[in-house]
């Protein structure tokens, strides 16, 4: 036992894993694709990435204050500026889905007869049914508004109901409310939720949604982990990386999309 144990301290120590944080979106951490890319992501590049689960808006402010390593989100007006403004060195996109409609399976505004998604939202308002937003500075809450303002119509009335909170949140309030609902798509389709629901309108390519990696400027602090975001950008843009995301199902269905350049 005694030389056992000599033996044994005189095997070299395995590395501590380095430790980066990375803000994602909501959307990123509810369709589960998460629980897919982190393990492979330790194993391969010897990195322990620990997520904060924001919306858009929010991951966005904790990259600018340099409270993480790199940002995960999907809004690019808010990306470029974020970029413009000094507090990332580049923009990569790296993947994407698209934004559905979902609602009460019975549709009373009649969605599934639209054949845009800003004629989808005008007859919600104009039905003056219950709509659930998130209303939280999200890029899905980004979209949303970013559709209403195309239909020229405002969100205002008892009709429309923000949440001021994640996904889940906002398509659980919309299932109790028998409410619509904008969802990404992986959100929708990694949901358990979904008693008289269903997806009413989808397609337009107005609902596109991007995702992209922004790794934060190494000079906002000495605790930013600069090198770990750049091996981190390495291996999201990566043939390992591209058949993990394109091979993630839920239900047969795949939910994103890889778009990175390499």
């Amino acid at each position: 036992m005694l030389l056992r144990a000599l033996l044994l301290c005189l095997l070299p120590l395995a590395a501590a894993a380095e430790t980066m944080r990375m803000a994602v979106t909501t959307s990123f951490e509810n369709s589960g694709l998460s629980e897919v890319l982190l393990p492979a992501i330790a194993a391969e590049t010897d990195l322990d990435v620990e997520l904060v689960v924001v919306g858009t808006g929010q991951a966005l402010r904790l990259g600018e204050a340099g409270d993480v390593d790199a940002v995960l989100v999907h809004a690019r007006t808010a990306e470029e500026a974020f970029v413009a403004a000094g507090h990332a060195p580049h923009r990569r996109e790296i993947m994407y889905n698209d934004f559905v409609l979902v609602g009460p399976a019975d549709d009373p505004a009649g969605l599934a007869e639209a054949t845009s998604a800003t004629e989808a939202l005008a007859r919600i308002a104009a039905a003056e049914v219950p709509f659930v937003s998130r209303g939280d500075d999200s890029g899905t809450h980004k979209a949303e508004l970013a559709l209403w303002e195309a239909t020229g119509l405002p969100p205002e009335g008892e009709w429309y109901r923000p949440v001021g909170a994640g996904m889940g949140a906002a398509l659980n309030t919309a299932v109790g409310m028998g409410a619509y609902v904008l969802s990404d798509r992986a959100s929708w389709l990694a949901f358990g939720n979904t008693e008289g629901m269903a997806l009413l309108f989808q397609g337009d390519p107005a609902l596109f949604n991007q995702y992209a990696y922004l790794p934060v400027d190494p000079g906002k602090n000495d605790d930013i982990a600069g090198d770990a975001a750049a091996r981190l950008e390495d291996w999201l843009v990566s043939e390992r990386a591209q058949s993990l995301i394109d091979g993630y199902r839920v239900s047969g269905e795949q939910l994103f999309t890889f778009n990175a350049t390499r």
